[in-house]
């Protein structure tokens, strides 16, 4: 049983207002500098830069087009320790809301929540400093009129919870659930339906969470996740009790309940976060949200282009010749980040002139590759009498280090792998 909230019971108040105007993005991760140098002017990182520019655009339109809310659906930052000079940076945005008098609420996310109960989180100062119209959710709580500056809407925001807090979720931890991730899926299933009871049956009403959705399809996000996620059932949040629901988390954007109401959506990251997102659009969502009916446009962003090129080299091929041929002209690569990814036999690697690479990349906003040599399989796995001793999950670990595959994809590659497995193992017991 979900403990008694203090702010799931208020007593509501009654407009003849037909609509809200709601702006909902998430996952801005506005630290992430993992392309390109420093701007000598600001001493950003450009890429962060990047993140910033969709970011501006978010609050441009917020404050243009006059929305009545916005909901930031978590993860500010990259890490739960940004600098203060990402702080700075975020801190001038939400701020530019507040000014406007657009009430925010802000959930934290995975990335956002302390690393111990003890600790702040990344985004409290704006909790500490009572920030007019900024409300810094950081624990499962319904709003109101009254905690949203009078706004006819009540919001169900559920942050991203931990296995450490689920206990303030519950009077009674069950000793009988030995799994730690159905024991917060049990406790949100229940914080919910006793919110649901606390619900005025006249005013819109909008669930804002930081969580995994089962069905829903993830990005590359997999790769800066913090945390282990906890999946919950579509059918927790398609009730018809909600008129929208505000996602984030993944940062692919979906809809998981296309054409029925409430709309259930991921608007997605705000700018790419690695090459695991280059066939990716960013963006976010306005939204008209009203009693039974939700109408929204997912807007796009203007992001910063990725070009991911792949030339497979053979025994006979001319080496600089080829790698050259398989970069664009010039202008196509103009301030975009670009990777080249050469697969090729090993006594091949002296013959790549990078230098002559980077020099026809030079417009690029960043230019690396990727170098894959192809070697004897055996030579590269050992003997068999080795191999015969090792799980399928350590031979393919064994085998992306040959290859020089990054650590992080590595890591991702493995999980994905280990998914399959226990499918396919799933599938030959039943």
């Amino acid at each position: 049983m979900i403990a008694a909230q203090s702010s799931l019971t208020w007593v509501p108040f009654h407009y003849n207002y037909p609509m809200i105007k709601l702006l909902h993005f998430a996952d801005a991760h506005i630290d992430i500098a993992n392309y390109g140098a420093h701007d000598p002017r600001t001493g950003l990182p450009l890429r962060v830069m990047d993140f910033l520019k969709s970011l501006d655009t978010i609050v441009d339109t917020a404050i243009e087009e006059q929305v009545n809310l916005v909901i930031f659906a978590g993860d500010a930052y990259k890490d739960r320790s940004p600098a203060p000079t990402f702080q700075r940076e975020w801190g001038k945005r939400i701020m530019r809301l507040s000014r406007a008098k657009i009430p925010t609420i802000l959930l934290t996310g995975n990335h956002d929540i302390a690393p111990s109960q003890q600790r702040a989180h990344a985004i409290q100062e704006f909790d500490t400093l009572e920030v007019p119209y900024v409300h810094v959710v950081y624990k499962p709580t319904l709003l109101g009129p009254n905690e949203i500056d009078g706004l006819p809407v009540q919001v169900l925001a559920i942050p991203w919870i931990t296995r450490s807090g689920v206990a303030s979720l519950l009077e009674n931890i069950p000793t009988d659930e030995k799994d730690p991730n159905k024991l917060i899926e049990n406790a949100i299933s229940d914080l919910i339906q006793t919110a649901i009871q606390a619900l005025d049956p006249e005013l819109p009403t909008i669930l804002a969470a930081h969580a995994s959705i089962i069905g829903a399809v993830f990005g590359n996000e997999q790769t800066i996740k913090l945390g282990q996620d906890v999946s919950l059932p579509p059918g927790l949040v398609r009730n018809p009790h909600f008129d929208y629901v505000a996602l984030g988390h993944i940062h692919r954007f979906q809809d998981l309940n296309p054409g029925a109401q409430p709309p259930v959506v991921y608007p997605g990251s705000i700018e790419r976060v690695d090459f695991g997102e280059v066939r990716e659009e960013k963006g976010f969502v306005i939204a008209e949200v009203s009693k039974g009916e939700t109408h929204y446009t997912w807007r796009k962003l203007a992001i910063r282009p990725f070009l991911d090129l792949t030339v497979m080299l053979e025994k006979d091929d001319p080496v600089r010749e080829t790698l050259l041929a398989a970069l664009p002209d010039e202008e196509a690569m103009r301030a975009a980040v670009v990777r080249l990814n050469i697969f090729y036999p090993s006594d091949m690697e002296a013959q790549i002139d990078e230098g002559a690479l980077r020099e026809k990349a030079h417009l690029a906003f960043d230019f690396r590759t990727s170098r894959h040599p192809r070697s004897d399989i055996r030579a590269r796995l050992g003997e068999s009498s080795e191999t015969e001793r090792k799980t399928p999950e350590e031979l393919l670990m064994m085998y992306w280090t040959s290859v020089h595959e990054d650590p992080q994809e590595q890591e991702a590659l493995i999980e994905l792998a280990q998914q399959i497995l226990s499918g396919e193992a799933d599938e030959a017991e039943n």
